[in-house]
């Protein structure tokens, strides 16, 4: 299968790419400088600027790109920032599909969105019926997911990935928390209530790879565990996976003094749950927190040694 991805340089992006591979499938990866490889190509979303003959060939579209909600501190800047970074790649993608002749348009748009959809449920359980939520992220959610239409317009499946909190050792949510939980630092976050959607990232991989080859499933995917835990328990299991005390709390207001705004969405409670993989049948290599901790550190050991 040749496939087209955008974003393949994050996180998630780099892991899948290679996993694509090791599956026998042609990734090509848009790039917005002058293409260096023979599998990539340039583009430059910014401007909306993407050859549609690039797609002629594809059965598959993935779009993984978007700038780092936790990455900076949330100014008005960097917040326009991470709602262009999404809107203007997924929109850039969805005209150019749409510009095909219809025997010419990959079959299939993998579109990145996350379960910011739902904003802050509380302890009501969300799947993907639950209506959009309010504040920054549950807005950008919107006019991100918004932006695939054209592709659906045009009659490509779009299946839009609404992604929770991957465990790896090397990125995402475990990445900057790994140290200090291995020094005896770890902390619950404000009161500890607030649920954490967490998914291993075996089981994220597992699920795309399963979504691409599912003709028949379109419209939003939650990918997350199925069992997701409040930030208490999130913090008691990892410390336990790593052999230390996590006994240490970090108040809501020392938060808010830290990352300012985003300290919001960092309390924000979302217990989602993967409605559309049950309903199909998906199974989970890691359906506990524990096992998907314990699978995280036991990939890192190699390389702490």
């Amino acid at each position: 299968m040749r496939i087209v991805m955008a974003g393949a340089s994050g996180f998630l992006g780099s892991t899948l790419v290679e996993r694509l591979r090791r599956g026998g499938h042609d990734v090509v990866r848009l790039v917005r400088r002058p293409a260096e490889a023979a599998d990539e190509a340039t583009w430059n979303p910014s401007s909306g600027q993407l050859d549609p003959t690039l797609l002629v060939g594809a059965a598959a579209v993935i779009n993984l790109a978007g700038a780092g909600v936790g990455d900076k501190r949330w100014t008005a800047r960097y917040k326009s920032l991470i709602r262009s970074s999404r809107v203007d790649t997924t929109g850039t993608i969805a005209r150019a599909i749409r510009q095909l002749p219809a025997e010419d348009r990959p079959g299939v748009l993998l579109q990145s969105s996350a379960v910011g959809w739902y904003g802050d449920t509380g302890d009501r359980e969300a799947t993907e019926e639950a209506p959009a939520g309010t504040g920054f992220l549950a807005d950008v959610c919107r006019v991100w997911e918004a932006a695939a239409r054209p592709a659906e317009d045009a009659g490509t499946r779009v299946v839009l990935l609404r992604t929770g909190l991957p465990l790896d050792a090397h990125g995402g949510l475990l990445k900057p928390q790994m140290p200090m939980f291995r020094l005896g630092a770890g902390a619950k976050l404000g009161g500890g209530k607030q649920w954490v959607p967490w998914i291993a990232l075996t089981d994220w991989l597992d699920a795309a790879e399963f979504l691409l080859r599912r003709d028949d499933l379109a419209g939003p995917v939650n990918l997350v565990g199925p069992h997701p835990v409040t930030n208490a328990e999130f913090t008691r299991t990892l410390g336990k996976v790593l052999h230390r005390p996590a006994l240490l709390q970090v108040p809501g207001i020392a938060l808010q003094v830290a990352l300012g705004e985003f300290a919001h969405e960092a309390l924000r409670s979302q217990r989602v749950l993967p409605g559309v993989l049950h309903r199909e049948g998906f199974t989970f290599t890691h359906p506990t927190l524990e096992s998907a901790l314990r699978a995280a550190v036991d990939e890192q050991a190699p390389s702490a040694a």
